[in-house]
């Protein structure tokens, strides 16, 4: 086989997780006053973590700190709540799991989510599936695109890292993989489009998670 084991992105690669996160940040602006925003614009705002995603929902004249500070404690108790509404595994992606589980290749999690909130959702979305390790953002831990999570996950399976591929839905996926110096794949479903990936240097794109085991496999 090519690679023996593949750090996944989280959400917009295994966990269609759009429509809570923009239905949860709605309800926050909406109970700040604010306008609300349509949910194609929350593929634009999410994948650098919750501070980031909160300061682009936000309009330019309310993102002082105190403003900011609010509104993300607020994002993450309605989140903390409700992220779990219609949150689910995109199509084909557990058959697609299942088959790297069965060619004995090793799976691990990257993402900028919060921890906790990783280890909640794929504990209870994708339980069947042994992801070691599994990191969302923790303190003291750059995000990505700062390759220092990726490098961290690659010492711990000791593996090579050209046995070890990067796969996720967005320019800051790829950017961390050509940072882990690891070879990467854009997947076309998820919340960003084929040319941002393109501009980013993903090795490999594809529009169905089944294409990923030929990828894997090297045939």
């Amino acid at each position: 086989m090519n690679y023996e084991a593949v750090i996944f992105d989280l959400d917009g690669t295994l966990l269609d997780s759009l429509a809570d996160l923009a239905a949860s940040g709605n309800r926050v602006l909406q109970l700040l006053g604010l306008p609300s925003h349509p949910l194609e614009s929350y593929r634009y705002f999410v994948g650098k973590g919750v501070a980031v995603l909160v300061e682009r929902m936000l309009p330019p004249e309310e993102r002082s700190p105190a403003a900011m500070g609010r509104a993300v404690e607020l994002f993450k108790e309605d989140y903390g709540a409700h992220w779990d509404v219609v949150t689910a595994p995109y199509p084909g992606i557990e058959a697609m799991l299942e088959t790297l589980v069965e060619l004995g290749v090793g799976l691990s999690i990257l993402s900028n989510k919060p921890d906790a909130f990783v280890q909640r959702c794929v504990s209870k979305l994708l339980p069947g599936y042994r992801f070691y390790p599994r990191y969302g953002h923790r303190q003291g831990v750059a995000r990505k695109p700062d390759p220092v999570g990726a490098i961290e996950i690659i010492e711990q399976l000791q593996l090579p890292r050209e046995k070890v591929l990067y796969v996720g839905d967005s320019g800051v996926d790829m950017a961390t993989a050509r940072g882990a110096g690891l070879a990467s794949v854009g997947v076309l479903w998820g919340f960003r489009e084929a040319a941002e990936l393109k501009a980013a240097g993903a090795s490999y794109l594809i529009g169905d998670p089944a294409e990923l085991i030929t990828i894997v496999q090297g045939s």
